[in-house]
């Protein structure tokens, strides 16, 4: 337990004073320790990291014991659609986290994919691990791919970087959105960046963050009822690849998915408009309404065009019949 005053003069920021006093610990890993419960001052758990602490305050910060940072094999079963000496193509199920992280470090596709490659993973980087080249959020389904040797890790990064812009790479996402989009094929270019208000999500910003394109096209509404479309089946198709892009464009242009928790909080309401049919189907899909459908890329060895598809997954394809 690391335990200390706040002897400065004026109030500070709880996570810029822990960070000044424990130079061996960075600020980002104060953020996560005090938004899980890990710091207390005077005595009260404290979970804001903008928390002001006056001076004289004692803080006590407690340190978990630390975890093996290499992921280990599980036996987790994989969809695997494709597979070669340098990479695997896999149709990941809604729920499954990509790559360990806070909150996940076991139980992740990473996790499967070492337990599934044994010996025939090549070191990337060094490290005996799949390369993961992009991802997936962990309520998102759909296709994905991964490198197995260094040789694939460099060539797929690479197109994943270019998003198609250079021929090679293709993506295309399904979603069920509220509302119909008008005009029902569009562009959103705008910039992303992490809220201000909510360190969780991402959001569409005037001044900051990164540019974001995404192609939409309507393709077929779902009237739920004798007024306005209540809900539409979607395309989407990436020029960038940001956190969250596509949740985070469709809500701004006041399109957001279906069972959205995070980015469709404002439309909870309009399930009030679904058949009684439709709304349980909603409940039982219990995440975002998207799914990556298509996936294009050149093979990094045999230089020939590979595409995938995969089909809409049964809660989703449960939602757009009971419409």
């Amino acid at each position: 337990m690391l335990l200390l005053t706040h002897h400065g003069q004026t109030p500070e920021r709880l996570d810029k004073l822990l960070g000044q006093a424990c130079a061996d610990i960075s600020r980002a890993r104060f953020q996560t320790l005090i938004a899980q419960g890990n710091v207390n001052v005077d005595g009260k758990t404290v979970t804001d990291a903008s928390h002001k602490i006056k001076p004289g305050s004692e803080l006590a910060v407690i340190l978990p014991e630390p975890v093996d940072p290499e992921p280990g094999a599980e036996n987790i079963p994989l969809n695997i659609v494709h597979e070669d000496d340098h990479l695997i193509v896999l149709d990941k199920p809604a729920g499954l986290v990509v790559h360990p992280g806070p909150g996940n470090w076991t139980g992740t596709l990473v996790n499967a994919l070492i337990a599934h490659c044994g010996d025939s993973l090549s070191g990337i980087g060094g490290v005996r691990r799949p390369g993961i080249v992009h991802r997936l959020d962990k309520e998102t389904s759909g296709l994905l791919v991964v490198a197995k040797s260094d040789m694939a890790h460099q060539s797929l990064s690479e197109q994943f970087a270019a998003h198609g812009r250079d021929g090679r790479l293709s993506r295309q996402y399904s979603a069920i959105v509220w509302g119909e989009p008008m005009p029902r094929r569009g562009i959103i270019d705008t910039l992303i960046a992490r809220s201000t208000a909510n360190r969780l999500k991402m959001s569409v910003s005037k001044s900051r963050g990164r540019q974001a394109i995404t192609h939409y096209e309507t393709e077929r509404t779902l009237p739920g009822g004798p007024e306005t479309p209540v809900a539409s089946l979607v395309k989407c198709i990436l020029e960038t690849g940001r956190t969250h892009q596509i949740r985070v464009h469709l809500a701004h242009i006041g399109h957001p998915l279906l069972g959205d928790p995070v980015y469709g909080a404002s439309h909870a309401a309009s399930a009030n408009k679904l058949n009684p049919q439709a709304r349980s189907s909603l409940a039982v899909l219990n995440r975002q309404a998207l799914h990556a459908q298509t996936l294009g890329f050149e093979h990094p060895a045999t230089h020939q065009p590979m595409s995938f598809t995969s089909q809409l997954p049964v809660d989703m394809q449960a939602l757009l019949n009971n419409i």
